[in-house]
């Protein structure tokens, strides 16, 4: 037998117009996920970065680049040897008391990378960490769009349920 002679027509329509919603919903919700986003087409820049590194801290403790940027990173120790080790890049630099050391990369890598003190620098040592951004975040950018199709989900949802309650008899 077939469903529609199971069920009223008007049950029917209303669960096969339920399931496009909801296969709608869901579709749209993985092209959110996994779409790629537009990135924007700045050209490379070079870029002069001081980095301070005294008492288990680096100030700046978070860097903000673009893709292909030419970087040139300026550490200065103000207390002690400290060195400067980026993650998932083949960088690393020394610098001596109140000495400046210099070294480029180019930030051919999106994504968020931690650099930390490469030299044993006292007891707060593996707490010297900071943050390079490479590109945009697009991880919080997909969680907002997600946010918002997960709120109009929502209140499609109460307005169709409302109709559905108005219409039972009592």
């Amino acid at each position: 037998m077939r469903l529609n002679l199971l069920l009223p027509t008007s049950i029917f329509k209303k669960l096969w117009t339920q399931l496009n919603w909801m296969f709608l919903l869901v579709v749209s919700a993985f092209l959110i996920l996994f779409v790629p986003l537009p990135l924007s087409t700045d050209t490379p820049q070079e870029r002069t970065i001081r980095i301070e590194a005294s008492s288990f801290q680096f100030m700046p403790g978070e860097i903000y680049i673009n893709p292909n940027d030419r970087v040139t990173v300026e550490l200065v120790s103000t207390d002690v040897v400290h060195g400067f080790s980026l993650d998932g890049y083949d960088f690393e630099l020394k610098a001596d008391p109140g000495q400046t050391a210099k070294a480029t990369f180019v930030a051919n890598k999106a994504g968020v990378f931690r650099f930390r003190c490469s030299v044993a620098c006292g007891n707060l040592h593996p707490f010297m960490i900071g943050k390079l951004h490479v590109g945009i975040n697009q991880l919080f950018i997909r969680g907002i769009v997600l946010g918002f199709l997960s709120i109009g989900a929502a209140f499609y949802s109460l307005k169709r349920n409302s109709k559905f309650q108005a219409g039972l008899p009592k």
